[in-house]
């Protein structure tokens, strides 16, 4: 770790840049996050930032999407994008002796994009294929009906994607308005990881994405409030899904590494105590996990399983048996050191990709606004306590905020509500 160096700088427009510099490899990753989402749009525009990203590969005033694809791939370079709920990510990654080129490529995309009329008509088209798409996967759709559920009312609920309806409506008057006000200069980090020269870096930087000038509008997120309840929508398809939720915590919660051992312990991998007792023991499905989705200001914690019509009501009790094991006895200093470990072997794994160090470091100056080295995390993993998983496992699964979702061949009353007392 000590061979690593991180910088935080501005370029002359004023975006922050955050670089980790790691002479050790030979490739960079580098990231443009604007700090907006699917939760900042309007009703009338659900999607338009999902839709935007699309719309920067289509061409630019210098190449066509043809000429974008072949200079990327002669480099042997990646070239990609993804849009979540809190921001938008166009990201390259190359050999560190094509810095200088990957990054005029994406910041021709970042600053040039055409944004022309029929390639938006052609893109709506592959647009409304993914979302189609969505719908198709049982596993996919469960948790946009899950999120519907618990957070109906708030922008955050929506899918990413849009709809029909309002993906059909984007106009490129609605997109550069949208641009206007959220792609400036203040509301975007870049972020690197990698082998370059901090000088070297920036000069690039202030050359291409330095030119940005613009004045846009604060995000103006309201702070969604967690509903519980019931949904079922009978579908058919081979299983029954479910997507079982409770409270979770924001990106930046001071308890958040306690989740994320909660989570580990849960569900999160193949030792995980759901896929041993519900997989590994009885054989009564073949996908089963936990996750958590964090955000500014909220989070959730969910619980996702697909299984057959007949096994539904023993899984989710198993499920509960679980959750309800933790909270009254909760977990043992030889499973707490198990997942100390696993926790400390995962983030260890993940730094020997630019990729993730480039996107950890993204979400730390976003969500936090300062650098966590891995020794700093460390620290914090070690400080975990068996009694700090008992708390949140009882201050977390409660009644009031748990929440289900079940899609498949069911009938409204497969499952009574009380079931989510706990």
């Amino acid at each position: 770790m000590r061979e690593t160096t991180f910088r935080k700088e501005h370029l002359d427009n004023g975006i922050r840049v955050v670089a980790e510099r790691i002479p050790s490899v030979k490739s960079v990753s580098l990231g443009i996050w604007v700090c907006v989402g699917s939760r900042d749009e309007e009703a009338k525009d659900a999607g338009i930032s999902h839709f935007i990203e699309h719309m920067f590969f289509k061409g630019t005033t210098h190449r066509t999407a043809h000429d974008i694809a072949l200079e990327m791939d002669s480099l042997g370079g990646e070239l990609n994008a993804f849009t979540s709920r809190e921001t938008t990510t166009f990201y390259v990654k190359i050999l560190d002796e094509h810095l200088s080129k990957g990054i005029d490529i994406i910041s021709d995309l970042f600053l040039h994009s055409l944004l022309g009329r029929k390639d938006m008509e052609k893109e709506k088209q592959v647009v409304l294929e993914e979302l189609k798409m969505v719908e198709d996967d049982p596993e996919d759709y469960i948790h946009d009906m899950h999120s519907k559920l618990v957070w109906d009312g708030n922008p955050i609920a929506r899918p990413i994607v849009g709809s029909v309806e309002t993906i059909q409506d984007i106009s490129r008057n609605s997109m550069l308005d949208y641009m206007g006000l959220h792609y400036y200069p203040g509301n975007i980090v870049i972020s690197v990881a990698g082998n370059f020269e901090f000088s070297n870096l920036l000069k690039l930087l202030n050359k291409n994405l330095g030119k940005l000038r613009r004045k846009g509008s604060a995000n103006n997120r309201i702070q969604p409030v967690l509903k519980n309840g019931l949904v079922v929508k009978n579908k058919s398809v081979e299983q029954i899904h479910l997507c079982l939720g409770t409270l979770g915590l924001p990106q930046n919660d001071k308890m958040r590494y306690a989740l994320y051992a909660l989570n580990s312990i849960l569900g999160s991998s193949m030792s995980s105590r759901l896929f041993q007792e519900v997989r590994e023991k009885r054989g009564l499905v073949y996908s089963i996990y936990s996750y958590l989705s964090s955000y500014t200001d909220s989070g959730l914690m969910n619980i996702y399983a697909g299984t057959g019509q007949e096994s539904l009501q023993v899984v989710l009790d198993l499920v509960f048996k679980e959750i309800r094991k933790i909270r009254k006895n909760g977990i043992s200093m030889k499973e707490m050191n198990r997942i100390k470990n696993q926790m400390k072997g995962n983030l260890m794994l993940g730094l020997e990709s630019t990729s993730n160090r480039m996107s950890r470091i993204a979400r730390d100056e976003i969500y936090a606004g300062k650098f966590y080295a891995p020794d700093d995390i460390i620290k914090e993993i070690n400080r975990i306590t068996p009694s700090q998983i008992k708390g949140l496992a009882n201050d977390l699964f409660k009644t009031e905020y748990l929440s289900l979702a079940i899609l498949g061949p069911v009938k409204k009353d497969v499952v009574s509500e009380k079931i989510l007392r706990i």
